[in-house]
């Protein structure tokens, strides 16, 4: 395979402690610095609400690049043992750890000035490199889906893992 490179088009501002982003907070606010060179890249980005932020993965250590299996180890904080989780690959979790370091998240946009994005729903962590953005629209959303039985079983009452 070719190897593949990316120029990150911007970075995650955030004051946001690192406990917190590794936590369970989901209203947890950032900016989205764009740097000068994509900033024509963000004409049309007004209006959206919501949008699609992928990243590299920055700061993770060298084991959680590669592995293709983990124990949903965010369970632990939800009171689960260690030992009663089950090994899972990594494309039915959202875990940090993966074959290639980059991740998705949806956030709400709250307002942009020029080529900054201040936005809500931020887990990045502050210097996080920006791979791309993209504007959420409803054409992505499903009436329809189910989980996975081993998701239903460690399901909390408000329907989240």
């Amino acid at each position: 395979m070719p190897e593949i490179i990316f120029k990150p088009i911007g970075q995650v501002r955030t004051k946001a402690a690192e406990a917190d982003l590794r936590g369970e907070q989901t209203d947890l606010e950032g900016e989205l610095e764009i740097y000068p060179e994509f900033e024509s890249a963000l004409e049309g980005v007004d209006g959206y609400t919501h949008l699609f932020v992928i990243c590299y993965f920055h700061k993770l250590r060298p084991d959680q690049v590669g592995p293709m299996q983990v124990k949903p180890r965010r369970l632990v904080k939800r009171g689960f043992q260690l030992d009663e989780l089950p090994v899972l690959g990594v494309f039915a979790l959202d875990s940090p750890s993966r074959p290639n370091p980059i991740g998705l998240t949806l956030v709400r946009l709250l307002e942009r000035e020029g080529r900054r994005l201040r936005v809500k729903g931020i887990d990045y962590f502050d210097g996080t490199p920006i791979l791309d953005i993209k504007g959420y629209r409803p054409e992505y959303r499903v009436e329809e889906f189910d989980l996975p039985a081993w998701y239903k079983k460690f399901m909390d009452v408000h329907g989240h893992l």
